[in-house]
């Protein structure tokens, strides 16, 4: 696979994973916040602000397997 397609992939697959990651983290707020303490929002705003991040990760990280050509 060329490193153009696999570009045009990653980035639709980045988009689907944060479309829906974003979906879920709102749901799982709706059902998480009236049992939360005040000081345990801004923790729950933490940690699904970064969860995305290492699923991007992967898809990045194969978008650009095999690179041919070194950045310079």
């Amino acid at each position: 696979m060329s490193q153009r397609t696999r570009k045009f992939f990653g980035t639709i697959a980045l988009l689907i994973i944060l479309t829906v990651y974003s979906l879920v983290v709102a749901v799982l707020a709706t059902y998480v916040f009236p049992r939360l303490a005040a000081w345990q929002v801004p923790l729950f705003y933490l940690i699904a602000g970064l969860g995305w991040v290492p699923l991007a990760m992967v898809v990045v990280s194969w978008m650009y397997r095999g690179r041919a050509d070194p950045i310079e």
